[in-house]
């Protein structure tokens, strides 16, 4: 007689998305919601997880405000709690302007004045890519690892 299988731990995956006016006040206010729902999720303000989040979804959020706008239309920011890391996907519908992928960003002239937040996403994030989207446009998909006392605590 064969023992009954133990039933694996659900998963538990929160996940948190707004779509904002592409905007430079919609790009703040996506970097205020991201660390409030960070906040209510356990993730402390000032920890090394919510500024690296902080840090990844303003770079992201401007990107979005400043290379993926089309006008008439917002961007979306979604964060999801998965086992072990979090994400941070910022979408928008500009298909024809694609970032570099995490292989392909270089560094900027050393007195450009724009140019460097790629390099802060792939300095912050534990991985990050550049998918298209359909309809038209593109994600920017960014995960954090979270340390084992989140990872624990949320399923």
């Amino acid at each position: 007689m064969e023992a009954p299988a133990t039933p694996a731990a659900p998963v538990t995956v929160r996940t948190f998305t707004q779509r904002l006016s592409a905007t430079p006040r919609g790009a703040r206010l996506a970097r205020r919601l991201a660390l409030a729902q960070l906040d209510g999720w356990g993730v402390p303000g000032g920890s090394g997880t919510a500024d690296a989040v902080a840090v990844i979804v303003a770079e992201l959020a401007a990107n979005a405000v400043t290379h993926g706008r089309v006008p008439g239309r917002d961007f979306e920011l979604t964060l999801s709690l998965l086992p072990g890391s979090l994400r941070v996907e910022v979408t928008d519908t500009r298909a024809d302007r694609r970032p570099p992928g995490p292989a392909d960003v270089s560094e900027p002239a050393p007195l450009a004045e724009t140019g460097r937040g790629l390099l802060l996403v792939d300095a912050l994030a534990d991985r990050w890519e550049v998918v298209d989207r359909d309809p038209p446009g593109k994600t920017v998909r960014a995960e954090v690892d979270v340390p084992v006392w989140l990872s624990g605590r949320h399923g």
